[in-house]
């Protein structure tokens, strides 16, 4: 019997679009289990610059629903490594657009701290489905 391969990805997913979709399902694709780290609104707005529209936990609710996911988890406070650690995914699944991530998940594997596979995912219509795309036209209207 072989093990199952758990995957975990992470985002905001704050204004849920297609492209959220695609990501998932490409997620997914790589394994038996998809875990779904949600940023928390704190760690939102030092990542963007600002917070989300929707909080946290309305954010992770909607992802909860969505058939792809198989468990969905509010990031660390203060780490993300912290929860990482706790959830043991074989592999993390980067958008193509996220580069902080990228970077310290490297550093974390070359010190021997992690364990994974890192998957860099491609992109669905990325010039359409952004989320900065999204929330420009909620401002405009």
């Amino acid at each position: 019997m072989r093990k199952k391969i758990k995957v975990m990805v992470y985002g905001t997913f704050d204004v849920l679009h297609p492209g959220h979709l695609d990501f998932l399902r490409q997620a997914k694709a790589l394994g038996d289990f998809l875990v779904v780290s949600v940023s928390r609104d704190t760690n939102a707005k030092k990542f963007k610059g600002h917070f989300p529209i929707f909080g946290e936990k309305e954010r992770l609710a909607v992802i909860e629903s969505i058939k792809y996911v198989d468990k969905a988890v509010l990031g660390d406070k203060h780490y993300y490594l912290k929860h990482t650690l706790r959830e043991k995914p074989d592999v993390i699944a980067l958008g193509y657009d996220q580069r902080a991530y990228g970077k310290h998940l490297q550093e974390d594997i070359k010190s021997g701290k992690l364990k994974v596979k890192i998957k860099r995912l491609k992109a669905f219509q990325a010039n359409k489905f952004k989320s900065t795309v999204y929330k420009k036209k909620i401002k405009k209207s």
